[in-house]
């Protein structure tokens, strides 16, 4: 199966709004197996939406579109398909009942053009939005070709490509296609791929992908059968020698992102946390924060950005910040102890550092940073530097790094 998608609207083309839905639409296709050659981006406009239907039904078998259903003129994604298809607007009826259910249940009262909202090309299958007022629809033209439309806000998209299109999909497969994906943390691209370009070169069933994010390097293993169990015996010995190869820097798999694997370790260990940052200005405690229950943990953060702050909170000693500086490896380490003190915390882990763009000096350039770590009173510091960084790019840095760190030393079962 070959697929196309179209994201429609002006917003998307001027930069107003960040195109995430190719991005998310064309992973799940992946891991379903189905090829996506083609992502068009189209404004608002008849003419050109119509020749970007004709495009992508030229060369795919299945066409998904995101964005353009709602209930103003500029919306013309329907009346767009149904010139192409051939297949005139009609009044959906059972779309039509539940806006009126939905709007009576809101108590809102409907709009003479949201009733456009309720008219398909001919013969479409509605799909209903439980988040929005926008249904999407299906169509199924006559060389079997198929045509899906959803709402563009990933809100309402994401769960009507999960209701609708995505079970279509699984059924019209005679395989099952199943992945796995490693993260792999502290260890660059092109070395982490050269550790198994052995692996990668007699590839076959399973397959491995590897993908550079930011900090990070992931390997998807992607394995075709006839049941979801038989993929994943595929995929277990391969996985099994990745995480041989990479060691602890193998942080996780799937959905797992650092601050989760921090999170389950200090829970595991009946550990707490509290956080000082000055040059992260609060970077790592809203990466915590991100992570469902980290209030098991997670007691205090302080932004102490001043030495009068690092005095006044944390009693880092004036003595060792005019000795040192506030950029160094001792304010860190004070910094560490001191937050584990005040908050009451087994763990304690500090940042300070020089982002930039002012306040360097040529001991002490842009980019330098100093964390500090402390775990039931024994403290540990380390020096990162990340030039070539802007403001944002070194705090972000940091965080990565000590949490990565922090990770390391909790999976050591000294630390336990």
């Amino acid at each position: 199966m070959k697929a196309e998608i179209i994201c429609i609207g002006t917003e998307l083309l001027l930069g107003d709004t960040i195109n995430t839905n190719a991005s998310w639409i064309a992973r799940e296709l992946a891991n379903m197996g189905v090829s996506v050659y083609h992502h068009i981006v189209v404004g608002d406009n008849h003419q050109r939406l119509a020749e970007a239907y004709r495009q992508a039904l030229s060369r795919a078998d299945l066409i998904l579109c995101t964005g353009g259903l709602g209930p103003t003129q500029d919306d013309m994604t329907k009346e767009a398909l149904a010139q192409v298809s051939g297949r005139p607007l009609e009044r959906n009826a059972l779309a039509a009942q539940w806006l009126v259910e939905r709007f009576d249940a809101r108590n809102y009262q409907m709009a003479a053009n949201n009733w456009r909202q309720a008219d398909f090309p001919m013969g479409s299958i509605p799909l209903f939005n439980p988040n929005g007022t926008a249904p999407g629809c299906h169509l199924i033209l006559e060389n079997q070709q198929s045509v899906f439309l959803m709402p563009g806000p990933p809100r309402e998209m994401k769960p009507m490509f999960e209701s609708y299109v995505k079970p279509w999909i699984e059924k019209q497969s005679q395989v099952v296609l199943r992945s796995r994906v490693l993260h792999i943390i502290g260890i660059g691209e092109s070395t982490a791929e050269e550790m198994i370009k052995d692996l990668i070169s007699v590839q076959t069933n399973p397959t491995i992908a590897p993908y550079a994010s930011y900090g990070e390097i992931k390997f998807r293993i992607t394995a075709q059968a006839q049941s979801e169990e038989a993929a994943f015996e595929l995929i277990e010995p391969v996985e099994r020698e990745l995480r041989v190869r990479f060691g602890d820097n193998v942080y996780g798999s799937d959905d797992d992102d650092l601050e989760t694997v921090v999170f389950r370790l200090l829970k595991a260990h009946q550990l707490t946390i509290a956080c000082a940052e000055s040059c992260t200005g609060g970077f790592l405690a809203a990466r915590l924060i991100n992570v469902p229950g980290v209030s098991e943990v997670l007691l205090e953060g302080f932004i102490t950005y001043s030495n009068e702050s690092k005095i006044k909170r944390l009693a880092v000693s004036p003595t060792t910040l005019a000795q040192y500086g506030a950029v160094s490896a001792e304010v860190a380490a004070e910094m560490a102890v001191g937050v584990a003190q005040v908050s009451g915390a087994n763990v304690g882990v500090a940042t300070t550092g020089i982002a930039g763009p002012g306040g360097a000096t040529p001991e002490k350039p842009v980019g330098l940073v100093y964390v500090g770590l402390a775990i039931n009173g024994r403290v540990q510091t380390q020096e990162f530097y990340f030039p070539n960084n802007n403001r944002a790019g070194v705090r972000s840095r940091t965080v990565i790094k000590l949490l990565d760190w922090l990770r390391r030393e909790l999976e050591n079962p000294i630390n336990g």
